[in-house]
């Protein structure tokens, strides 16, 4: 078995590096396999990212749609069976859910949705319900508090 200092790669797996610029008799002299004039053949040439020759390029050619706000606010979704960690009777707010790590952070709105089911009464505290959550909470005898945002 061999150690790992002893590896080597099997033969003619690897090729030496083609050295360009050498003179004509190596093949690659003169113009180093970069043609003759032209952009390419200039050192330090580089395009950026989607340039197209001197062609219109596609993010420009295809047409612009829609409105991005940037004042909304996501909201961070959590999911009623996701709160029956929570003891019954229990008041759970968007605090306790950060330090529990249902949600990232506690300064963004928080939508309870009613994914699954509420196992035993909670008090809730968010910002916004949906209605399936608003009647699974009432059918586990529990209650919502909508909580406003400045």
């Amino acid at each position: 078995m061999k150690r790992l200092g002893e590896l080597r790669s099997p033969q003619g797996a690897t090729h030496r590096k083609k050295r360009v610029g050498f003179g004509r008799s190596s093949g690659h002299g003169k113009t180093s396999g970069r043609g003759q004039k032209g952009q390419l053949s200039r050192s330090g040439s580089k395009t950026r990212p989607g340039f197209e020759g001197g062609q219109t390029p596609l993010i420009r050619r295809v047409p612009k749609r829609g409105f991005t706000s940037y004042q909304r606010v996501p909201a961070q979704i959590v999911n009623l069976n996701s709160l029956n960690r929570f003891p019954s009777g229990s008041v759970v707010d968007p605090k306790l859910m950060a330090e529990q790590g249902l949600v990232g952070a506690e300064r963004h709105p928080v939508k309870v949705l009613g994914g699954g089911e509420l196992a035993h009464p909670l008090t809730i505290k968010a910002q916004r319900f949906s209605e399936s959550a608003l009647k699974k909470i009432a059918a586990a005898g529990g209650s919502a508090e909508v909580i406003r945002t400045a």
